[in-house]
């Protein structure tokens, strides 16, 4: 039996030309069958496409078996191996995906337990750790997600960049032969604060002489949003070397800034996902982009960038990402609320 999931605390002038926007949505090439699906921009620049989501029952659902995706990210708390509860969720989900041969990437984050409290580089490395080696297929890992997003007061608190930097170096010492993830960022409005994060994660990371990551995770979804990708470009530049777009998508509701008034924040949605694509394409550093997320929340959700509505049922934007994949059957019954 599924036990009741705890409370969540969910996140979460262009320059793409409009022929980039129409050629990502004309055509895409698919990978074979054993590789992940991929886009093809212009040119020769091929990104893996994958989905983020929470919820296992995901991965026995039609429509998300016909995208054919063979990346998936899941977001576990850094304590998750020594909490029966979030462990339970973990391996539930870890076990489906594995079960349809994803490649899985996991983003620790805070506790669901003390999620105001952040833990010792010691503590974090000896739960990380244990987390590694109860899942040992599991090859790709991100040492904490959004860990720029800051502090909200009693609800969850985020690492400074010299905090991050530590994680990132316990990580990669208990997790030899895998491919971490040195630094996920969200963009924000104004990116100013998240290209000052950046730096001083580098500087520590020069202060501790341990290795300078290769891989990079950004959430770009205040550009996408707004139809914009001037953050990206500036971010991906200030990163260096190979990005992940670790979430990204559209947001049906964030308010103040992105109201679902009468379904229209279903409609942005969409819309925002189908530049998200263009901009994926315009970027040659960008390696991967993980839609976030696949689950929809109910009219109270705080955070509902859902491809589906909470019962499962496809909206809009699950027809947009279904035809960028390529999928056969991409024009179903879609809910606009």
């Amino acid at each position: 039996m599924t036990l009741p999931r705890p409370t969540q605390i969910m996140r979460l002038a262009p320059i793409v030309v409009a022929a980039a926007l129409c050629f990502v949505l004309a055509t895409s090439a698919s990978g074979s069958a054993s590789a992940p699906r991929a886009h093809a921009a212009q040119g020769s620049h091929y990104y893996l496409t994958g989905i983020g989501d929470e919820h296992d029952e995901m991965f026995s659902n039609p429509l998300w078996k016909q995208l054919h995706t063979k990346i998936s990210r899941y977001i576990a708390p850094y304590d998750a191996a020594v909490r029966p509860y979030s462990l339970q969720l973990a391996r539930a989900w870890i076990h489906a995906a594995e079960s349809q041969h994803q490649q899985i990437l996991i983003a620790f984050y805070h506790s669901e337990y003390t999620p105001t409290k952040l833990p010792s580089v010691a503590q974090y490395q000896h739960d990380v750790q244990k987390f590694v080696k109860l899942f040992p297929r599991v090859k790709q890992y991100e040492a904490w997600d959004e860990s720029n997003r800051g502090n909200v007061p009693h609800s969850f608190s985020s690492p400074s960049a010299s905090a991050a930097a530590k994680y990132y170096q316990a990580l990669i010492r208990v997790c030899q032969g895998c491919s971490v993830v040195g630094l996920d960022v969200l963009d924000q409005a104004n990116i100013t604060p998240t290209e000052r994060y950046i730096s001083e994660f580098k500087h520590e990371i020069s202060v501790l002489h341990t290795v300078m990551p290769k891989i990079w995770g950004l959430h770009n979804y205040s550009d996408v949003n707004r139809l914009q990708s001037w953050r990206t470009h500036d971010l991906v530049k200030d990163l260096g070397g190979q990005v992940w777009l670790t979430e990204t998508g559209g947001i049906v509701q964030f308010n103040p800034s992105f109201p679902n008034n009468h379904g229209s924040g279903i409609t942005r949605a969409s819309k925002a996902l189908k530049y998200m694509f263009a901009v994926a394409s315009s970027t040659p550093q960008i390696a991967r982009l993980y839609v976030f997320d696949w689950t929809g929340g109910v009219d109270a959700t705080r955070f509902d960038a859902g491809l589906t509505d909470r019962k499962w049922r496809p909206r809009p934007g699950y027809v947009v990402v279904c035809k960028a994949l390529h999928a056969a059957k991409c024009n179903v019954k879609t809910v606009n609320d």
